[in-house]
């Protein structure tokens, strides 16, 4: 089983790489969490998780041993396969996500997309426990409300473009490259990204 890489990247994707590890590629699917901290190029080092089935044997890569350790915790929640776990580290950040799983934080879960409330309360219900012994969930109240704040801009801002006929794909990749800080104001955000949408 595969658990660590290091090697070239030869392909970077919004939701997969591709690595040369001694002249063999490696493709790995990804989270956005890690896509937006790798390089496009030069050497990384990914830990793995070797996702095995009947008919396909799948590599999943992550930055940091935190985000691995939570995907495998996600993947222990009935219902919760691959696919969704990626959605869910790719949406919420993951100091974040511990503080919501410890503090029982149903509805910053439900807004998660693709998560209901449902599937909110299982994760709860079936890591609540677990995060407190993977070493607290307890995320400061300052990072807590700029990690909100940075999804409120992302959120009024994609709104407006929407608003101004732009397809929500569209406004979602100019706001992706933006690289938006916590606290941008949305006007300054949305200028941003008309100018990338007009080019």
């Amino acid at each position: 089983m595969i658990a660590l890489l290091t090697g070239k990247l030869a392909y970077k994707s919004i939701d997969h790489l591709i690595v040369d590890v001694g002249g063999v590629g490696y493709r790995l699917q990804i989270p956005l969490s890690s896509f937006y901290s790798l390089p496009d190029s030069g050497e990384v080092r990914l830990h793995v998780y070797t996702h095995v089935k009947e008919d396909a044997i799948r590599l999943f890569g992550f930055l940091t041993i935190e985000e691995k350790e939570l995907f495998i915790l996600l993947l222990s929640v009935s219902g919760v396969g691959p696919k969704l776990a990626v959605n869910i580290l790719s949406n919420i950040p993951t100091a974040e996500l511990r503080t919501a799983l410890f503090h029982g934080d149903s509805k910053r879960l439900s807004a998660i997309p693709g998560i209901g409330k449902k599937t909110a309360e299982r994760l709860i219900l079936e890591l609540q426990e677990k995060v407190k012994k993977l070493g607290g969930g307890e995320m400061p109240a300052s990072q807590a409300r700029s990690a909100r704040s940075a999804d409120n801009v992302l959120d009024d801002t994609l709104s407006a473009l929407v608003n101004l006929g732009y397809k929500e794909a569209q406004a979602k990749k100019a706001l992706e490259a933006l690289e938006l800080a916590a606290d941008t104001p949305v006007e300054e955000a949305l200028k941003g990204a008309l100018k990338l949408l007009m080019k």
